[in-house]
Formats: structure tokens, sequence, C-alpha cells
């Protein structure tokens, strides 16, 4: 259209007045239409070529955009990757669902219901008196005189109190009256020596050690005053004191006296500054003297037998002692979740029982926030139920809890309860005919838990205590081939509180970090004391 334009014009042009005077000759007018005709054709390619330049510039602009806009995406999800990764995997995003926790399955480990290495232990116990061991035991008249004591708190403090003062009486050279069971002031028990302990046993056994009477003398006038008269009282005996303490302090004053009470009496006396035979005798008194009623036994027998048969078949128990009443909450002044009305109601009995460390409150949560990061806070239900699934320990596990009631009740459990619900205590195993009896003593009951405990094939402990240490080093005592775990309470802190921290990271560390705390032979001194870990003082190499 734009050439059939060009030439009508050119047609009209010529035909015009102005343009006939100027007529050229025809051949030159030839040359110049030809002239005329290469000069259109270049102009037509040169617009031609001009009009593609702009297509292909857009084109390959967009293609470069492209590409580069890919090579970022890339990029940014090469780098995010490894977080969103881990945030859909961290051990505190185990799906909670309600007030219930639901975390991934881990492949069962071949040792899960074995302690690692216990074949390779060397180790034996060696407390008890040898047979042609010479007693140079004096006969009662020729004693220095008698001392009493009262064992305080729950029934494991009340045994070490009395390991100690058959320790003490040996050191000494005093008769033993035996120790009245003083009632506690949480527990609000009165149990007597002999409602929990075979007194014959116990006398018995150690009548080449020590002598003991069952009480005080009844040529003594004072016998109601005894704990009361400041005359017949030694107070203020040191914590860990040693042997020398009781030969220059307690020797001369019971010479005298002829019956002295010794008052406090809990931890009065050391593990490394007493003699090697004395805390030999300690261990003899643990796991030989003290020893239960038949009839505690008994039920705890069956208790054992029950947990190992409740599926129809026998298995391999748990037991776990769970370490968050009410008391043990507050006595640790650490912050655990809850309601507002939960912590106000935590603070005000805080600031009701201990109102020297309470004052006003204001120091708790930084403290609170150190103590957790040192791992000396009570791990809670839900946290020992991630600990023990990342060990390996299926939903099918059998587990004893041995516990008093546990803090903020049913909904606290619910963790822990909904990951391992095969979870029953002492109360689920009987009737309620059956612990009539255990009844009317509270530490006829700590007894059965002890027992129970003591015969698991796995024991896990939450929180430190009597309990647990005592337990752990009579497994140790057996010759470590019990599994016993220790939680690293500061590592599982750090762990847990990491949100950026991987289920599978998270595994790994708790298996790696606990494959050194399962009860094997460790030294005593100076990380654990007689309790926990007998091995320096009363186990020999086999």
């Amino acid at each position: 259209m734009a050439e059939l334009r060009h030439s009508g014009s050119s047609v009209r042009a010529s035909n015009s007045p102005v343009k006939r005077d100027h007529v050229t000759s025809p051949l030159k007018a030839e040359e110049e239409a030809e002239e005329e005709i290469i000069h259109h054709s270049r102009e037509r390619g040169v617009s031609f070529f001009r009009s593609l330049w702009p297509f292909r510039e857009d084109k390959v602009l967009a293609h470069k955009i492209a590409l580069i806009s890919l090579f970022l995406l890339l990029v940014a999800a090469f780098v995010s990757l490894p977080p969103v990764w881990n945030s859909l995997n961290a051990p505190y995003l185990c799906r909670k669902v309600g007030i219930t926790l639901q975390c991934p399955r881990v492949k069962e480990p071949p040792s899960l219901w074995e302690n690692p290495y216990s074949a390779t232990t060397s180790w034996k116990p060696c407390a008890e008196r040898r047979k042609d061991e010479i007693s140079y035991l004096l006969p009662e008249n020729e004693t220095n005189g008698y001392i009493l004591i009262h064992a305080e708190g729950g029934l494991n403090q009340q045994r070490i109190s009395i390991i100690n003062a058959v320790a003490v009486a040996k050191i000494i050279n005093a008769t033993l009256i035996l120790p009245i069971l003083k009632q506690d002031q949480i527990w609000k028990d009165q149990t007597k020596f002999e409602d929990v302990f075979d007194v014959n046993h116990f006398i018995d056994y150690l009548k080449d050690d020590v002598h003991i009477v069952r009480d005080i003398p009844e040529w003594f006038p004072e016998k109601p005053e005894l704990f009361t008269s400041i005359r017949r009282t030694i107070k203020n005996i040191p914590k860990y004191a040693s042997a020398q303490f009781y030969f220059d302090n307690v020797l001369p004053r019971i010479k005298e006296k002829k019956i002295m009470a010794l008052k406090p009496f809990v931890d009065r006396l050391g593990y490394d500054n007493v003699p090697q035979e004395i805390n030999r005798l300690r261990c003899r008194v643990n796991y030989h003297a003290l020893r239960f009623l038949p009839e505690i036994e008994e039920m705890a027998e069956r208790l054992t037998m029950r947990m190992r048969n409740r599926t129809g078949s026998s298995n391999p128990y748990m037991a776990l002692h769970l370490r968050f009443e009410k008391g043990m909450v507050g006595l640790s002044f650490c912050d655990f979740v809850g309601t507002r009305q939960e912590k106000a109601m935590m603070a005000a009995y805080r600031q009701k029982e201990w109102p020297r460390r309470y004052k006003n409150g204001s120091h708790l949560w930084h403290q609170s926030l150190q103590k957790r990061k040192e791992g000396r806070c009570p791990l809670e239900p839900g946290e020992v139920a991630v600990i023990l699934r990342a060990m390996g320990y299926p939903k099918e596990t059998q587990i004893y809890v041995a516990s008093g009631q546990v803090y903020g009740g049913q909904n606290r459990m619910a963790p822990l309860r909904n990951m391992f619900p095969n979870l029953v205590t002492k109360e689920d195993l009987t009737t309620k005919e059956e612990l009539k009896d255990f009844r009317t003593h509270v530490t006829s009951l700590a007894a059965l838990d002890f027992l129970v405990c003591l015969k698991s094939d796995v024991f896990v402990m939450t929180h430190g205590g009597n309990f647990a240490k005592l337990i752990i080093g009579s497994r140790r005592y057996m010759g470590h081939r019990l599994k016993s775990i220790k939680p690293d309470k500061g590592l599982m802190s750090k762990s847990l509180g990491d949100p950026y921290m991987g289920w599978a990271t998270f595994v790994e560390d708790v298996v790696v970090t606990h494959e050194t705390r399962t009860g094997l032979p460790e030294v005593t001194f100076p990380n654990y004391d007689l309790w926990e870990n007998p091995l320096s003082h009363c186990m020999c190499k086999a």
C-alpha cells in the first residue's frame, strides 16, 4: 500500500504544469528510476532489520532476567533449607496436640535394656565381713557409753542416718541404741524402726562390729527427756565431720555422761576423712544389715512379677523416679510453664515455706534461668518423655513410676502418659486390700517403691536425692549389670531450648551423652558420694 500511494503521487506530479517545463531525456529518466528503486529497496531492508532489533533485544533481556531470578531462587532455597528442615524437625516441635506430645519414632538400639560394657567390668562386692576376720569388739559393759539419734526425713534419709550412726558408734567405741525414726513435718509419719526394718537381722548381722540395744537402758532416769535435755544432747555437729572430730568433741562427753543424744544427725560423717574400714562398715550396713521386713520384701516381689507379666509374657520394665511433687518444685525455685494462677499459687507457697529465700521474689527469675542452664532443675514429665523417646524406647515400654502426687496433676502427666501409655504405679498393680496394711506407714510404701526400682531392668532418675543415689549405688554394688540412667539435665536444658536443633541431631546428642551415664564403675571421689558409687571403698577387683 505504501508503494502504490508513492507511485500515484509521482504520476500526478509529472502531469502538473510546473514539472512539464523540466522534463529530461528518456535515458536519464530511466537511470533515475532505477536508482530510486534501489534506494527504496535499501530503505525497506534497513527498515526491516531495524524493526527486528527491538524484538531480539527484549527477548535476550527477558531470558537473562529469568536466568538471574532462577539462580537467586536456588541460592535462597539452599540457604533457607537447613533452618526450615531443622525447624520442622526440632525436638520441641514433637507435634503437641492438645495436652499430648507426639515425637518421631527412633530405631531401638541393641543395648536398650542392657548396661553397655557391663561384661567388661571386673569389680565385685567386698563389704561383708570375712569369715576369718577377727572381731576386736569389747563387751557391752566396757564400751565408752551409749548414743542415740533421731533419724529424720523420708525413708532414705533415715536410712543414711542409721548407717552413719553405726559408723560413729564404731569410731568412738560406743553402744548404739536402736535409732528412732522421727516424725517428719512433710510426711507426717510415725513409723518405728521395727515397722520397716528387720531388727533381729540388723542386730545379729552387726554383732561383731558394734553393740546395738533395742531401747534406752532401764537404769537411765531421764529417758523421756533425753532429746530435750541440753546436758544430754550434742548439737552443732558439722556436715561431713571427720573421725577426728568425734574423737575430740563427742567421745569426751560420752565418757562423762555415759549416754548422749546426737542432734541433728543426717549427713554428719564425711567420706574421705574417715578410715577405710569405717567406709567398708557403712557399706556392710547399707547393703547387708538393713533389710526390710519379710512382708515388704514379698509384696515388692509380687509387684516386680506383675510388671514383667502385664502383657501375658515376660517383658523387661523400666522404673522411673519422677521427682515432680509440689514440695520439690517449690524447693527447687525453678520456673516451669503453667498458667498465671499456677504461678501465683506457687509463689505464695514458696513465700510461706521458705520466706528467707523467697524475699520479694524479684531475683528468682534470673536465678531460675541460671539453675536450669546448670542442670539443677527437676525434669518435667514431658521432658522425660522426649528424652526416653530419643534414646529409642518404644511406645510399648512398661514403666513403673515411683513418685508422690505430681505437681499439675493429670495435665502435667499427659505428655508422658500419652507417649508411654503402659505407665503404672503400685496402686495400679494392687488392690486396696493388698495395700491396706502398708498405708499405715508412709515409709512402708516408700520401701515398696525402693525395692521395685532396685529390681527393674532399667532405672531412670529425673532429679537428685537420696532415693536415686541409694538405688544407683545398690545396682552398682550388685555388679553394674543393671542399667541406671542419670540424665544430663544441663545438656537437655540447652538442647530442648534450641529452636534450630533438628530431631536427628537431638537424638544423636542424647545417645552419645548418655553412653557413659548408665551406672558403670566410676571413681567415688570427688564426683560421687559413697551412697551413689561404692566402688572405691566397698568393691574389689575380681
